[in-house]
């Protein structure tokens, strides 16, 4: 859109659940659920680019039927487009030391999207920092992913590892990634403006029973088809069926104690379509210092390089 003058930046509390206020433990959840897989919470309900996506359509009707000669596009995380920066410059609230944005209003739990215009509206006073001292995001980091305040190395985030991130996973990382199976709201979670959050009326963003603690074996062993028929119209498909059964994988590899039930699932993985997922059920049957005759006889049938690779760190190791 060549002719645009304005952004209009839009944010959408998703906190449906009880809030954390600064203190929450990762840790003390999976204790409580050794073999339960966690989703970050923005991922729990309906896909939030299909939520934008209904209110852009409504509120580009009540703007073209108000200015005839308004031009508009639409953007929600799907283009090169500096979201927090311009939800900064529109006051919705600042950017905080985990690169998140924080309001006043609803802590660090927005959804961002913006509409572009030829318009030429007034702007908005920018929010300013307010973060003060506090590195509570920077200090929970698992996997120390920053390196500064204000700075992310994506490499190392497990939003980014569970989510975006085809292939194998760094082993050196995957203890530290816990039980993340989709996305982190640790850096979230213990933001001190999560106080005076309210809980979302956005009824679409209700979390979904099955993803809010979803069993890790179970997503290990789903096919393609029970993957989509499980996740469709929800953020999860993003990370392919492929994608979610490493990183339950991994979660299991962290889990303490495990069930024979999940045992089972990392060993039948062994046989799975996917390199990747083979891979890293290896490496999982490893750290939970099981099956090693089960390795042993795996290796004599495996003929991928990276899980064969897997295979002898395991066994050599």
């Amino acid at each position: 859109l060549p002719e645009v003058k304005s952004v209009i930046s839009v944010g959408l509390n998703y906190a449906y659940q009880e809030l954390p206020s600064g203190g929450t433990s990762h840790q003390a959840w999976v204790d409580e659920r050794p073999t339960r897989g966690v989703v970050a919470k923005y991922a729990q309900g309906r896909d939030y680019h299909k939520v934008f996506a209904g209110k852009f359509r409504r509120l580009s009707r009540a703007i073209a039927e108000t200015f005839p000669e308004a031009l508009i596009k639409t953007y929600t995380d799907t283009g090169p487009v500096l979201e927090k920066l311009w939800a900064e410059r529109a006051g919705i609230g600042w950017r905080g030391k985990h690169t998140n944005l924080v309001s006043p209003e609803f802590g660090s739990w927005l959804l961002l999207g913006e509409l572009l215009t030829n318009l030429d509206l007034p702007a908005d006073e920018p929010h300013v920092d307010r973060c003060g001292t506090c590195t509570n995001c920077l200090e929970i980091c698992p996997t120390k992913a920053f390196p500064a305040p204000y700075e992310l190395d994506a490499r190392r985030c497990i939003s980014y590892l569970t989510i975006e991130h085809r292939g194998f996973i760094d082993p050196e990382l995957r203890p530290l990634m816990g039980q993340h199976v989709f996305g982190c709201d640790d850096c979230i979670d213990v933001c001190p403006w999560n106080r005076f959050a309210q809980v979302s009326r956005e009824a679409d963003f209700k979390p979904r029973p099955e993803l809010v603690a979803p069993l890790l074996q179970e997503l290990v062993s789903m096919d393609e088809e029970t993957f989509y028929a499980r996740f469709s119209g929800t953020p999860v498909t993003r990370a392919k069926r492929e994608g979610l059964a490493r990183n339950a994988c991994i979660a299991l590899g962290n889990a303490r104690p495990v069930t024979e039930p999940a045992l089972e699932a990392l060993k039948l993985a062994l046989r799975d379509n996917s390199a990747i997922v083979r891979g890293h059920a290896v490496w999982a049957l490893g750290e939970l210092g099981e099956s090693r005759a089960v390795l042993l006889a795996h290796r004599d049938v495996e003929s991928d390089a990276a899980v064969l690779k897997e295979l002898d760190a395991v066994i050599e190791g």
